[in-house]
């Protein structure tokens, strides 16, 4: 006999597919938090992968003239024409790639750009490499989807980077429909390099499969540059986003680029799902590349923000972990400490209001032994954070 009070009328039951989507950590450790700063404590964030930065005058000025116009409405299910362009343009200038503006699709967020890629490329028990720890969404929008996640473990032996041999070795053992990789990546902040991209895109052109790269950090690189999977296949399958180097995480705006074959049935998924983009979001992001100097005045800051952390954490017992050159993150090996990072996260919240993201957010398996801290606060807020988790790692 069920325990429900309210049972549901029979067969109105939720879908199944929900009980594979598993909850976002970091959104819990910012519940957690608000509910100490509602009852008056202090708490550092440093649980999410946003920018504390106020996105660029520029582009709120682009919005603002828009607004005041009066009209805002639909644009086109691909987006705008002339922020297609410009983001065409935008490959040229910066990888010295040529991608025609058709090929581009505006997307709501990146968050959009993955579901209608999924769903133009996978069948249902499709299976997708992709690397642990990863994005967790990943594996949630596959898990809503139908599609199989396939883990490639990173550690410190394969550089914590997905490699075309590790690619080859699990398409042997069981077919893969696709790969998708990150770089830089989030929670490792790794960089992959020239020549493991290289390789992986040679790889899942060799074998058949669809690689998905996703770039939504380009930008934010420290002492290098990030390679577009587009300079080693054109056919591969990009998705960015204007949230991280450009701070505009609100206002949902990102992009695809694809293959030619696959932008008519894209835009019929787009055009049904979504109807069209954010008007005003559009608007904006379009101004968005012209505010390279306040953006890399920001970039700045987060690279003061990883050189503080990097010279202080080793020395209060929390500086192991892959070599962060890339995004605002460091994923730190707790395992000295606990393997049960959850328990570990709150109890750095609590005891010290720090909030962190346990690393079992990013890797079900092996994220029991990592904590991510995300360095997109302001230097001062960094500063307070290693001083209250000297003192947490000092009270044992």
């Amino acid at each position: 006999m069920s325990n429900d009070p309210n049972p549901p009328p029979s067969g109105r039951r939720p879908a199944a597919r929900l009980d594979g989507v598993a909850a976002f950590l970091a959104m819990d450790m910012l519940s957690e938090a608000g509910a100490i700063e509602r009852a008056g404590g202090s708490v550092i964030h440093m649980e999410l992968g946003e920018p504390s930065a106020p996105t660029p005058g520029v582009i709120r000025d682009a919005a603002r003239r828009a607004l005041e116009a009066g009209r805002v409405t639909y644009t086109e299910a691909l987006g705008r024409g002339a922020l297609r362009e410009r983001i065409g343009r935008h490959y040229r200038d910066a990888y010295g790639v040529a991608v025609d503006p058709g090929r581009i699709v505006i997307t709501t967020g990146s968050s959009a750009g993955f579901v209608l890629a999924f769903l133009a490329l996978f069948e249902p028990g499709a299976r997708i490499a992709l690397s642990a720890p990863g994005y967790p969404a990943y594996r949630n929008i596959f898990a809503a989807l139908g599609l199989v996640p396939v883990p490639v473990p990173l550690d410190d032996a394969n550089g914590w980077e997905i490699t075309g041999e590790a690619i080859a070795r699990l398409h042997a053992q069981a077919p893969l429909a696709g790969v998708l990789a990150m770089s830089p990546a989030n929670p490792l902040g790794v960089t992959m390099t020239r020549a493991t991209l290289a390789d992986l895109a040679d790889t899942c052109r060799r074998l058949g499969l669809w690689l998905v790269s996703d770039e939504i950090y380009h930008g934010l690189t420290y002492g290098g540059t990030a390679e577009t999977a587009l300079a080693f296949d054109d056919e591969a399958v990009i998705v960015n986003s204007f949230s991280k180097y450009y701070c505009m995480t609100g206002w949902r705006i990102g992009w695809l680029v694809l293959p030619e074959r696959l932008v008519r049935g894209v835009e019929r998924l787009a055009q049904n799902l979504y109807i069209s983009p954010p008007y005003l979001s559009q608007i904006a992001a379009e101004a968005a590349f012209d505010a390279t100097e306040e953006l890399e005045a920001i970039k700045a800051g987060y690279a003061a923000n990883r050189d503080l952390l990097l010279n202080e954490l080793p020395g209060i017992g929390l500086g192991r972990g892959p070599a962060a050159n890339g995004a605002f993150y460091l994923y730190i090996d707790v395992s000295h400490l606990t393997d049960d990072s959850l328990a570990l996260s709150r109890a750095i919240l609590h005891r010290a209001g720090v909030a962190v993201t346990p690393g079992l957010d990013f890797d079900p398996d092996d994220g029991g032994r990592f904590i991510r801290l995300s360095y997109a606060g302001s230097f001062a807020d960094c500063q307070e954070a290693v001083a209250r988790l000297r003192g947490f790692m000092a009270s044992g």
